[in-house]
């Protein structure tokens, strides 16, 4: 089995489930694969796919990772992890096929704080067999060798970063070699995204919420207020923890316009995800300093393709402005010489309610390239939001 444990996945995962669970338990989604990179899949891997999506019945949550979970995530409540020992993923409900070009399709529709824990999942392991079908053997020698110079440089310049990259990894064995060398040789790695490897070694669990959450509220809200009304659920659930607000949903000029004194001061930083990221740095100070908040006490954290010499570039950037951290994926967990997968699924519909009309969800950028959603739906919404330059 390529996921062995329903807690290899990441910790956004299970804080935006219960976020739908405690304020939308009847909405329902459906997440859609798309691969940016339109590859040609073939028969035998589709085979071993619905071998893997099968095997996903399996899992359960045990007795040890449950209090584990519940000892070592204070803003999740108990009854949520028991609430999930009693969860067991559905092929059922796993649409996958071949099309006639040999693109891969996968579609899951379910209320939404189930569905949304079948993405990393579905992810891990379309990569995994991609590189097993392909014939690509990691070399530990390379992994290794690559990684000691990483940790050279973030040892050397004090540069702080995490790991996020357990939806695009090489495989699952690669992803626990690279976190357990982080671990035994980095001075400034903090933690992990994936809540099954944070377990394993001892160290923390990072994340907060995804662009789902922002297009949920898109969709049944409208764009103009999804971002204020986004973040003001989060902070109805939360109250105040897991405070670092995801800015590029419906870019991150719509989300610098929406972002209100309170939540400013509120909650802790932002997340940069796309998009010019010294430009954005320059354009949030300024957003801090029009609501009278210090930047310096803020933090972005950054996520974007990094690796670690542009990291070094936004720190030095960021020196005197604000506080920055990093969240370093694929090249951490796929970085062995084969192409990486390019590949994402994304909440492409909601409802509130099983007797609505299902709704299309928009994800904007500040990479154009990004944007995903329904064509017709994406341009609706950047008019909506006055973006005609994107038209």
């Amino acid at each position: 089995m390529i996921i062995r444990t329903i807690l290899d996945t990441d910790l956004y995962k299970f804080t935006t489930s219960y976020a739908y669970i405690k304020l939308f338990p009847y909405a329902m989604g459906r997440f859609s694969f798309k691969d940016r990179d339109d590859t040609e899949y073939t028969d035998d891997f589709l085979k071993i796919l619905k071998t893997e999506i099968n095997n996903l019945s399996q899992l359960i949550l045990t007795g040890e990772e449950l209090d584990y979970m519940a000892r070592n995530c204070r803003f999740l409540p108990r009854v949520y992890w028991e609430w999930l020992s009693s969860f067991r993923f559905d092929p059922q409900k796993i649409k996958v096929y071949l099309d006639e070009t040999h693109h891969l399709h996968i579609e899951v529709s379910d209320f939404l704080y189930k569905v949304t824990l079948y993405e990393v999942p579905l992810l891990a392991i379309v990569s995994e067999i991609k590189n097993q079908s392909s014939g690509n053997i990691a070399d530990p020698e390379l992994i290794f060798c690559k990684l000691s110079e990483k940790v050279e440089l973030s040892n050397q310049r004090q540069l702080p970063f995490s790991e996020f990259g357990t939806r695009r990894r090489f495989s699952t064995d690669v992803q626990e070699a690279v976190i357990s060398y982080l671990k035994n040789n980095s001075l400034y790695y903090t933690g992990t995204s994936n809540c099954y490897f944070a377990m394993k070694f001892g160290m923390k669990m990072m994340g907060t919420h995804p662009h789902e959450w922002f297009m949920f509220h898109g969709s049944q809200f409208g764009y103009k207020h999804a971002n204020y009304m986004a973040l003001e659920n989060w902070v109805n659930v939360y109250d105040g923890d897991l405070g670092i607000a995801l800015s590029d949903t419906y870019t991150s000029d719509i989300f610098l316009t929406n972002l209100s004194r309170k939540q400013a001061k509120l909650f802790d930083g932002v997340r940069c995800d796309s998009g010019n990221e010294l430009e954005f740095i320059d354009k949030l100070t300024v957003r801090y300093r029009e609501l009278g908040i210090d930047a310096t006490t803020k933090t972005i954290v950054f996520s974007n393709a990094l690796d670690f010499n542009k990291a070094l570039d936004i720190l030095n950037y960021c020196q005197g402005k604000i506080r920055c951290a990093f969240g370093i994926g694929t090249y951490l967990t796929n970085d062995t010489g084969f192409k990486p997968s390019n590949i994402v699924m994304k909440l492409s519909q909601c409802k509130m309610n099983v007797n609505q009309k299902w709704r299309e969800c928009v994800k904007l950028s500040d990479d154009a390239s990004k944007h995903t959603g329904d064509p017709q739906e994406v341009q609706a919404c950047l008019y909506e939001l006055g973006l005609t330059d994107h038209l």
